[in-house]
C-alpha cells in the first residue's frame, strides 16, 4: 500500500542540618563545595540502603558515596560518576564505595577502542553522566541514553544533554559501557560463568547495570526511579531495541526511544566463527600456531588455554581485532540470541517488554555510508562526485535506495514486526526529512549528508555534535530549525511523563496502526522560516522499494549491478535485498 499523505525504591531521609566536616579520603579531588554544609556524607556501614533526596545543590549522594557536580548555566551537571566495575568477559558489579567528595567535574574514561590517532579510552569505564535543571523540583522522568557506534566505538559525550535536560525539565543521563571485543565475545571458552555472562552480550549487562544503578540512586538527583526511558543511537538504538527482547530487562525501564536503531541479532555459533577468523592473527604473531587455520580451530575450543589466552592478549590488540563494520553484521557480530540475557528466537518472539516506544528515522540514512564505501570514497574525497555527472548519478542511486531500505528498517519494519505482540502499548514512528535544501545547508552538504543518520541529534538536544558537527553555520539555528527542535523536544519530554508525545498546542502525531490504512509515521521537516508536519498512513514494503530499485533505469545496468552487490549488499538493512538479488551478504 502506498503512503496517502494526510527494583529496590530509594529512601528519603532529612539531611542533617548541622554542618558536618568532610574528611578528604583518597578520592577527594576537589573543595569542599559551599553546597556541602547542607549534606552529610553516608556512614560506610549504611551505604546501600540510605540515599538522601535531593536538594538543589551540586553536590549529592549516591549509595557510594558523595558526588560534587558544577553548575553550567540553567543545568546541573555530574560527570564521570561509577556505576559499576566488572572484570574482563565478567559481569558487572555494583562499583566500589570511597570516602570525602569525588569530583564530578570531570569526564570519565570511555571503553577502550580504536581511533585514527591509536587507542583511548579504558577497560574500567562503567560511568555516566547527568544531567538535570538547575530547580528544586523533584520526581523527574529520567532519561538513560545509549551512545552509538557499533557498538565498536564512542562514548557518553557524543551527544550534548544539558539543553535537552533544561528544556524538557527532565533528568538526563548518559553512560559509558563496554565496546567491540570487550563488550561482546561469544567464544566457548568464556562460557564458564553465570548464565548471563555465558550470553557473551557483555555491553548488554552493563547496560542493565545502568539501569539499575539509575533506579537506586536517581532520586538524590531529582529523579523519578519509577519513570525511565532507555534510549540510544544507531547501535544504541539497536540496543535499545534488544532489550525490548530481553527477558532480564523487564521492569527496569517504563519508556523506550531507539533513534535509528532497528532490529539486529546475531547467531552465536556463526559469531564464533567469525570471532575466531579476527584473532587467529595473534595466535600466530605471538608464535601459538603455526598457521591461521590451526590458530581458528584452536580458538574454536572450549578449552583453559584458550580462555588464558584470551584473557592476556592486551586491550588495544582486542580493540583493533575487527576494523570498522560499517553497519554489516558480520563486520563485528554481537546481540547474540542466547536465550538468556536476549530471547533465543530473537525478535521472532512473542515476548516482548511492552512499554511505550518511538522509533526516529533521518530520511538519508545512508548518506555517510554510501560515501564511505570504497566505490565512493575517492570521489567524495576529491569532490569529483559532484563534477563526473555518471558518478553523481551512481551516488544518489546507493544514497537514496539504500536510505529509503534503511529509513524502512529503522521504522516501519520493526513497527510490523512488533506489534501483533506488543499488547496495547503504543509505537510512534517519526521520520525527519531536514537536511537537504541546499539553500539552507549548502549544495556538498545536502548531497552527502542531507537528513543524515544522526539528524535528530541537534532538534533533541540543541546542539549539533558526531554526525551534525560538519553543517555550516545557520543550518540549524535559523526560525524554521528551531522552531522544529522546540516541538521535537517538547515531544519528547511528552513522551517521557505520560508515554504520548502529544500536547497542548502541538500537531497532532498518531501512535503507528497496523491498518491498511492506519496512522504510519509523522514526517517533519522546516524551511529557514517556519517547520511543518505531515501525518502519514498506509504502509509501505520493503517489496515495494526492490521493485522500483529494479524497475530504476537511471544508471548503466553494469553499474547498477555492482552497486546492488557490493554497496548496498549485507547492511542492518539489506536481507530483503540480499535474498532478492541472492548477493554476497560480506563485500
Amino acid at each position: 500500500m502506498g503512503i496517502r499523505k494526510k527494583m529496590a525504591s530509594s529512601l528519603s531521609v532529612a539531611v542533617l542540618a548541622a554542618s558536618v566536616a568532610l574528611a578528604a579520603g583518597p578520592e577527594l579531588q576537589v573543595p569542599v563545595s559551599p553546597d556541602s554544609s547542607q549534606l552529610a556524607p553516608v556512614p560506610a556501614k549504611a551505604r546501600k540502603t540510605i540515599v538522601p533526596a535531593y536538594q538543589q545543590q551540586t553536590l549529592q549522594h549516591t549509595q557510594y558515596g558523595l558526588v560534587q557536580g558544577m553548575r553550567d548555566g540553567q543545568t546541573l551537571i555530574w560527570k564521570g560518576v561509577p556505576y559499576g566495575t566488572a572484570q574482563r568477559w565478567k559481569g558487572p558489579k555494583n562499583p566500589p564505595g570511597w570516602d570525602g567528595i569525588r569530583d564530578a567535574t570531570k569526564t570519565g574514561p570511555a571503553a577502550i577502542q580504536q581511533t585514527a590517532k591509536g587507542y583511548t579510552g579504558a577497560e574500567d569505564c562503567l560511568n555516566l553522566d547527568i544531567y538535570r535543571p538547575d530547580t528544586a523540583e523533584t520526581n523527574l522522568p529520567v532519561l538513560f541514553f545509549v551512545h552509538g557506534g557499533n557498538n565498536q566505538s564512542g562514548d557518553a559525550e557524543q551527544v550534548n544533554l544539558q539543553q535537552f535536560a533544561a528544556k524538557a525539565n527532565v533528568v538526563a543521563i548518559s553512560a559509558n559501557f563496554r565496546l567491540g571485543a570487550l563488550g561482546f565475545n561469544p567464544l566457548a571458552a568464556l562460557k564458564h560463568g553465570t548464565a548471563e555472562e555465558n550470553s557473551g552480550n557483555y555491553t548488554l549487562l552493563d547496560i542493565l547495570q545502568g539501569l539499575d544503578w539509575t533506579k537506586e540512586n536517581i532520586h538524590s538527583f531529582g529523579g523519578n526511579p519509577d519513570n525511565i526511558t532507555v534510549a540510544g543511537f544507531s547501535s544504541g538504538g539497536r540496543d535499545v531495541m534488544a532489550l525490548l527482547i530481553s527477558p532480564e530487562a523487564k521492569g527496569k525501564f517504563q519508556k523506550a526511544i531507539s533513534f535509528s536503531g532497528g532490529m539486529t541479532t546475531a547467531d552465536t555459533a556463526d559469531s564464533q566463527q567469525i570471532f575466531a577468523d579476527h584473532l587467529a592473527p595473534c595466535v600466530v604473531a605471538d608464535g601459538i600456531k603455526a598457521t591461521e587455520e590451526e590458530a581458528k580451530t584452536w580458538l574454536l575450543q572450549d578449552s583453559p588455554d584458550v580462555a588464558a589466552y584470551l584473557q592476556s592478549i592486551s586491550a588495544e590488540r582486542l580493540a583493533s581485532a575487527f576494523g570498522r563494520a560499517f553497519i554489516r553484521m558480520k563486520g563485528f557480530p554481537h546481540l547474540y540470541t542466547d536465550g538468556v540475557v536476549l530471547a533465543k528466537d530473537g525478535f521472532q518472539t512473542t515476548a516482548y517488554n511492552q512499554v511505550p516506544l518511538i522509533m526516529v528515522s533521518g530520511t538519508n540514512e545512508f548518506s555517510i555510508y554510501a560515501g564511505s564505501d570504497p566505490y565512493f570514497k575517492d570521489a567524495v574525497v576529491d569532490r569529483t562526485v559532484f563534477t563526473d555527472g555518471q558518478k553523481k548519478k551512481e551516488f544518489l542511486f546507493a544514497r537514496n535506495y539504500g536510505s529509503r531500505l534503511y529509513e524502512w528498517f529503522n521504522n516501519e519494519a520493526s513497527a510490523v514486526q512488533m506489534s501483533p505482540h506488543y499488547g496495547t502499548a503504543p509505537i510512534y514512528t517519526l521520520a525527519i526529512a531536514y537536511g537537504e535544501n541546499p539553500e539552507i545547508v549548502g549544495e556538498q552538504k545536502a548531497l552527502l549528508s542531507g537528513s543524515v543518520h544522526g539528524i535528530w541529534i541537534p532538534f533533541v538536544t540543541g546542539y549539533t555534535t558526531a554526525t551534525t558537527k560538519g553543517y555550516p553555520a545557520g543550518s540549524f539555528d535559523n526560525a524554521g530549525a528551531l522552531a522544529l527542535t522546540d516541538t521535537i523536544q517538547q515531544y519528547i519530554g511528552n513522551f517521557m511523563r505520560s508515554g504520548n508525545p502529544n500536547g497542548k498546542g502541538l500537531p497532532e502525531w498518531k501512535p503507528w496502526s497496523p491498518n491498511a490504512e492506519g496512522a504510519s509515521q509523522l514526517v517533519v521537516n522546516a524551511d529557514r522560516t517556519r517547520a511543518w508536519y505531515t501525518q502519514t498512513y498506509g504502509h509501505q514494503t520493503g517489496d515495494t522499494i526492490l521493485k522500483e530499485l529494479e524497475q530504476d533505469t537511471t544508471l548503466e545496468p553494469q553499474a547498477k549491478e555492482y552497486i546492488i552487490r557490493h554497496v548496498l549488499n549485507g547492511r542492518w538493512f539489506s536481507r530483503e535485498l540480499d535474498a532478492h538479488f541472492h548477493t554476497n551478504q560480506t563485500t
